[in-house]
């Protein structure tokens, strides 16, 4: 089914409704484009259901602030049919729920449709973690050779002793390393920053990439600043900072050098590997939340669920009753 364009006074209502949000509550850059995405789709399908001829003003249930309960039901019906996952109608309730949160503050209804909506069940699945030594074989994958191997390098190292989102490796300023203190200042979801540690194989290899490579792929000039006014501590040819799209494409390529099935291995599987690895060697759970930077213990549980099925495996495979 083709959907209409996006009708012009919808689409100033989520972009006022996405400043609103970002001023109060700082949501990360990827967060607001996801619930663009959901919200512009929303208000496009509601206009396909309105059928007005072209000159009349729409009714009120065919915009995205006027859309009723049973509307809302239709949408998600509609989305189950044409292949929607639970996991995208989990994430467009949240954006559903805050955007009538705000019509309400604004006086534009006096109900909100999404409250009486369940959201799907999603299942939980357990992080999918390398074994050391694919790790090991992994961070030894890019070539050291070239400037963008030295820094492919780098990068696998730290997200791996950081245990960073991707997000949040790429868009490291370089004023948030401090090599001598051995510390990582990193801003993750809903800007809050934490302090993580360096290990002494990560800083080896950012000095290096800084001293070798990061000039290189400068061309010899100073790193200007982006947008945001932050120097970007990772970069491509020509001073562009390296995007994410080219950080899953290195890992990619270093997995299918190391032998592994890229299939198996995504960038945030670096997160989850530092995780696991962590805990199987006895690192307290309150540490690794704070290292993993989350606001909730009871996300960072569910690792403890992964490293008890390596400590099962184990006893099945050495213990002579396992």
């Amino acid at each position: 089914m083709q959907l209409p364009p996006l009708r012009e006074a919808d689409g100033r209502r989520i972009q006022r409704f996405l400043d609103a949000i970002w001023a109060e509550q700082g949501l990360a850059r990827a967060t607001l484009d996801s619930y663009r995405r959901d919200l512009e789709g929303l208000a496009r399908w509601a206009a396909s259901q309105a059928g007005e001829p072209p000159r009349q003003a729409p009714a009120p249930r065919s915009t995205l602030a006027g859309i009723d309960r049973a509307g809302l039901f239709d949408y998600l019906a509609w989305r189950t049919r044409h292949g929607w996952s639970p996991r995208s109608n989990a994430r467009l309730l949240s954006a559903l729920r805050a955007f009538f949160a705000d019509c309400l503050r604004r006086g534009e209804r006096d109900d909100d449709p999404s409250a009486l909506l369940e959201p799907p069940r999603l299942p939980r699945p357990l992080p999918k973690a390398l074994a050391e030594s694919q790790i090991e074989a992994l961070l030894a994958a890019p070539d050291i050779a070239t400037a963008e191997g030295l820094r492919d390098r780098a990068m696998l190292e730290l997200m791996y002793a950081a245990g960073l989102r991707v997000s949040e490796l790429v868009d490291l300023p370089a004023n948030a390393v401090n090599l001598r203190q051995g510390v990582l200042r990193v801003t993750g979801k809903g800007s809050k920053e934490r302090l993580v540690p360096l290990g002494e194989e990560s800083r080896h290899w950012l000095e290096r990439y800084l001293a070798d490579a990061r000039p290189a792929l400068a061309a010899g000039r100073p790193v200007q600043a982006t947008a945001d006014g932050q120097v970007p501590l990772f970069l491509a040819r020509g001073q562009k900072p390296l995007t994410r799209q080219q950080f899953w494409a290195l890992v990619k390529a270093s997995a299918a050098a190391a032998g592994i099935d890229p299939a198996r291995i995504s960038p945030h599987g670096l997160r989850h590997s530092f995780a696991t690895h962590l805990l199987n060697h006895g690192a307290d759970l309150r540490a690794l939340q704070m290292l993993l930077g989350h606001s909730s213990l009871s996300t960072t549980q569910i690792y403890t669920l992964v490293a008890r099925e390596h400590l099962q495996k184990l006893h099945r495979n050495h213990h002579p009753r396992g």
